[in-house]
């Protein structure tokens, strides 16, 4: 038996700078199909003596916005695990 499901993440990304500093903020979103809510927070800020490239922070916000949704849907799954082998299983 062959399945196709396709889960969407969506990916919103907010920046305020002040000067010299920048600070990046992402937040991604997860729906699962059986109704299952997760979102990932992530932020980057940029010290004064860098140069000005948004994209740099863009990309490392959004980096550990989805690392922090890796997280949790790893805990979700173990979670499940646990529910469905009577057995606790630690996510690494």
């Amino acid at each position: 038996m062959h399945t196709t499901k396709r889960w969407n993440v969506d990916v919103l990304v907010d920046g305020e700078s002040d000067g010299d500093s920048a600070c990046t903020r992402a937040e991604v979103g997860l729906v699962a199909d059986d109704g299952t809510e997760l979102h990932g927070h992530g932020m980057a800020r940029k010290h004064p003596m860098d140069s000005d490239a948004p994209e740099i922070g863009e990309e490392l916000a959004v980096s550990r916005a989805l690392s922090d949704l890796s997280r949790q849907l790893r805990q979700v799954a173990a979670e499940d695990i646990g529910d469905n082998t009577g057995i606790p299983w630690r996510p690494t």
